[in-house]
C-alpha cells in the first residue's frame, strides 16, 4: 500500500513539473522544489538570499540579467547569458520558476524581465511565483539558509528574436503605422514631466499608450490579479491580435510585465519587448519621433528636477 501510495505522490509531482502556466502560487510551487526536475531561480540580492530563501532555490541577482549602466535594458552579451544558464544547470526543457521579493508591483518587474530573457534564450517551462518570497512567507512555507550547488549544463543557447524588438523596428513601425506601442510607465514619464536619469529627454514614443505596469496588481500588492480582471484590463486596449503590439518603459523593466501580461498570462500573438526603450531611443545619433516631449524651458525643468535629486535625496 505504502508503495502504491508512493508511486501516486511521484506521479502527482511528475504532472505538476510538466504543466508549467507562467504564474504559479506558493502553494502550487511548495510539492516541486524537491524535484530535481525544478529550478527554483532567486533574483534577490545576495544577502538577502544569504538570509533565507525557497528551499533548493539558487541564487542570480537582478543585476546579472541586465545591460551596462549606460543602457541597463539591453540584453548582455550571449557569451555572459549562456555562463549564467549553464551555471544555473538550465536547458530549454527544465521546469523554471523565477522569484522576485515579491515587495511591490515593481519589483514584479524583475521578475517578468527574467522570465522574458529566458524565454528569449530558448527555455520553454517558465513561470514566475506569483507574490514572490512574501507571499511564500506569508503560506507559512518554509525556508532555509542553506548553500545550493547544481550541476552545470552545457545548454548553448541563441536569441529568439521573435519576442525582441529593437530601435529600427520600433522607428519602422512608427513610420508605417502598423503596430500598437504600449508605455508601461507612470502618467509623469509618459507625459514628459520627468524622464529616466540615463535618457537624453522625456516624452513617450509617437502614437504610444500609457498602460501602466501597476494595472495589473491590486493597489500596493505584488501579486498578480486574476485572468479575468487581467481580461478587463487589455479588453481596453483594443488590441489587433494581427499587428505587432511592441512593450517599452525607460530601460524594459516595467514593460516586462506589460509584455508577460499579455503574452503569456493572456496569450496574446506577436507580442514583443523593446528591451532598450526610452533609454536607449534617446540615445540615437539624430532625434526619432516622440510625443509629449516638453519644449526647451520644460527640458530644462525636468533637468534640474533630475539634478536636485541627485544632488539632495
Amino acid at each position: 500500500m505504502k508503495s502504491v501510495l508512493a508511486l501516486f505522490s511521484s506521479l502527482l509531482v511528475a504532472s505538476s513539473v510538466s504543466a508549467a502556466s507562467p504564474l504559479i502560487t506558493p502553494a502550487e510551487l511548495q510539492p516541486l522544489v524537491a524535484s530535481a526536475a525544478v529550478r527554483v531561480i532567486d533574483i534577490r540580492d545576495p544577502k538577502s538570499y544569504a538570509a533565507a530563501h525557497i528551499p533548493g532555490a539558487l541564487n542570480a541577482p537582478y543585476g546579472s540579467w541586465r545591460g551596462p549602466a549606460s543602457s541597463p535594458g539591453e540584453l548582455p552579451e550571449l557569451a555572459k547569458l549562456t555562463a549564467q544558464v549553464q551555471r544555473l544547470g538550465l536547458t530549454p526543457a527544465t521546469r523554471t520558476v523565477v522569484v522576485s521579493s515579491g515587495a511591490d508591483a515593481t519589483d514584479f518587474g524583475a521578475a517578468a524581465r527574467v522570465y522574458w530573457t529566458l524565454k528569449v534564450l530558448g527555455l520553454k517551462e517558465l513561470s514566475v511565483l506569483n507574490g514572490g518570497v512574501k507571499a511564500w512567507a506569508a503560506a507559512g512555507l518554509p525556508q532555509d539558509a542553506n548553500p545550493v550547488s547544481v550541476a552545470a549544463s552545457n545548454f548553448q543557447p541563441t536569441l529568439d528574436g521573435s519576442m525582441i524588438a529593437t530601435r529600427d523596428e520600433v522607428a519602422q513601425a512608427i513610420e508605417r503605422n502598423n503596430a500598437a506601442l504600449v508605455d508601461a510607465r507612470p502618467a509623469d514619464f509618459f507625459n514628459g514631466q520627468t524622464r529616466h536619469a540615463a535618457a537624453r529627454s522625456a516624452g513617450t514614443l509617437k502614437g504610444a499608450v500609457n498602460v501602466e505596469h501597476s494595472s495589473w496588481f491590486a493597489q500596493g500588492s505584488s501579486t498578480f490579479v486574476s485572468t479575468d480582471e487581467a481580461r478587463r484590463i487589455a479588453a481596453a486596449l483594443n488590441l489587433d491580435p494581427k499587428r505587432d503590439t511592441l512593450s517599452f518603459c525607460n530601460t524594459g523593466h516595467w514593460a516586462a510585465t506589460n509584455w508577460f501580461a499579455l503574452s503569456e498570462v493572456l496569450g496574446q500573438p506577436q507580442v514583443k519587448l523593446y528591451a532598450g526603450s526610452m533609454v536607449d531611443w534617446t540615445s540615437a545619433p539624430q532625434a526619432l519621433p516622440m510625443d509629449n516631449a516638453p519644449g526647451r524651458a520644460g527640458q530644462l525643468m525636468v533637468d534640474f528636477k533630475i539634478w536636485a535629486a541627485r544632488t539632495f535625496n
